[in-house]
């Protein structure tokens, strides 16, 4: 066939329910990419974008001729549920540059699928759907998603293939861009249209028990990559979708999606057995935390291994506010000595340092201005304490390992302050530490530290494998946006029964899937 005309779009957005509203600035500061503009980022040396998005071009460049129509990418880092103003002009935007381009011969989504919105508990299948409308029934429409999606039977309707990330933490968008890529180049060459099947769970885990190197959510994964290569060609992909919890839609739940290059009956069927074998598995979705009296009391012991902590109720990558001042409060009021803690939204506070300069000792003040009063603030409380300006950076920085690897990032003015034997990394753009850089870039010696800390929920488990390994990392209970606790959230939106909420939930797959 005549080279493809490939549009390009997505809407990137992992929404708590609890946090602040996403606004348009929170998708303008990160990504709110048009026309060539969209694709000379994604073929630049260090993109700023998705990771998976630029994947997906590089791979369709390196396997023959093309026509990308780069219609809009827009992305937030996780904040609570976006305006209807904002998402309506993303997809509008699409929609229109769509209907200008003329006919194209395929459409790839490169969307995160756990979005909420003001006016609509699935903005990701709102927009898929819309775009179908506007390209027609005959037109593929390709999907990548995070394994956090909560996938929609709106979603499932409107494409024809949904490719997952199968790891977590995230370190293969590189390849899932390029399956997707890749499929969409054997869908064309075949002319066929690929059959989905779709089985949702009433199982609504917590992302700490989503960990794809362990039992029982990687053990899913992997066997849902088994079967699907024992399946030889017939089976395209088969994802398993963990939800994200605090998204609070009746579209959460653990999703098996399988997609058949022609015979739907196998897809159901794989489906199905998958979800059955993770249905039996339900108990073991279920973490322990440490708690903070504990966490701190580890940090005091002598002689023992080096460890990290998980701020795990403060999680940016979540939705958490990066301020949450409990753990390190307490690891500086009991004089934890030879500790790393990172990173600390506070921009003033960042600005303040670089005012005063390197080498000077002043009262940092966190969180001078929050207003606790705002529900999702109320554990944004202000800490203050003595400390020496370490260093200083602008925090234009590109990610050295782990789920940001040779993606650039703008933190904005960063500082490292020393308080007592704890050395605090204070950053300006809400971001979790999941990389090493974010000490790095200060010349902190990560091996050189008895305790790490880190506002991340698990992504920093491949960021920081070096250094730590899994009998070395310390979930620590803290409150926040983000704690994994279940019954601490006035959920309203969760399909009821589900496990682990309601125990004596019981579920049988239908015939159909």
């Amino acid at each position: 066939m005549a080279k493809p005309r490939v549009a390009l779009l997505g809407a990137i957005l992992e929404s708590n329910r609890f946090a602040p509203p996403a606004e348009k600035d929170d998708f303008t500061s990160l990504t709110w990419l048009t026309g060539e503009a969209l694709t000379d980022e994604a073929r630049s040396a260090t993109p700023k974008l998705a990771t998976e998005f630029a994947a997906f071009v590089r791979a369709m460049d390196a396997t023959g001729h093309w026509a990308p129509v780069p219609c809009m990418l827009a992305a937030s880092h996780p904040a609570g549920p976006v305006r209807a103003e904002v998402i309506e002009e993303i997809i509008a935007t699409c929609e229109d540059r769509l209907r200008k381009a003329g006919p194209v011969d395929a459409v790839y989504i490169c969307n995160h699928g756990a979005m909420v919105a003001e006016h609509d508990h699935d903005p990701d299948g709102l927009l898929m759907s819309r775009i179908r409308d506007v390209v027609g029934p005959g037109v593929p429409i390709i999907a990548t998603l995070d394994l956090h999606a909560n996938i929609s039977q709106r979603m499932v309707d409107a494409c024809d293939l949904i490719v997952g990330y199968r790891t977590n933490p995230h370190v293969d968008q590189i390849e899932r861009g390029e399956e997707a890529a890749f499929s969409l180049r054997r869908i064309l060459a075949s002319g066929g249209r690929p059959k989905i099947a779709h089985v949702k769970l009433p199982l609504v885990p917590a992302s700490v028990t989503l960990l794809s190197a362990e039992h029982p959510y990687g053990a899913l994964i992997d066997y849902g990559q088994r079967r699907q290569a024992e399946y030889r060609s017939e089976i395209l992909n088969v994802s398993v979708f963990g939800n994200f919890l605090f998204s609070d839609t009746p579209d959460n739940g653990l999703s098996i999606v399988v997609t058949a290059r022609e015979d739907e009956r196998c897809a159901k069927a794989l489906a199905r057995e998958i979800a059955e074998l993770a249905w039996s598995w339900r108990k073991d979705f279920k973490r322990k935390l440490t708690s903070l009296a504990d966490a701190v009391a580890i940090a005091g012991e002598t002689g023992r291994k080096p460890a990290i902590f998980s701020d795990a109720g403060d999680n940016p990558g979540g939705g958490g506010s990066g301020r949450t001042t409990a753990l390190l409060a307490a690891l500086c009021e009991a004089d934890a000595r030879d500790c790393l803690f990172g990173s600390f939204c506070d921009p003033e506070l960042a600005s303040e340092a670089h005012r005063v300069g390197v080498g000077a000792r002043f009262k940092a003040r966190f969180n001078r201005d929050c207003d606790t009063t705002v529900p999702w603030a109320q554990w944004d409380v202000p800490f203050e304490a003595e400390a020496e300006v370490l260093a200083l950076h602008d925090g234009n920085v590109v990610g050295e390992k782990g789920m940001t690897a040779g993606r650039r990032m703008v933190l904005g003015p960063s500082a490292a302050l020393r308080i007592g034997g704890v050395r605090v990394v204070v950053i300006s753009d809400r971001t979790q530490t999941a990389d090493p850089v974010f000490f790095n870039m200060f010349g902190l010696d990560i091996a050189a530290a008895r305790t790490v800390v880190v506002k991340s929920r698990g992504h920093f488990r491949a960021g920081f494998s070096p250094w730590f390994g899994p009998d070395d990392v310390y979930e620590v209970d803290t409150a926040g946006l983000t704690s994994p606790v279940h019954d601490r959230w006035p959920f309203k939106h969760l399909p009821r029964p589900n496990f682990p909420m309601d125990e004596a939930t019981v579920w049988a797959v239908d015939g159909d899937g």
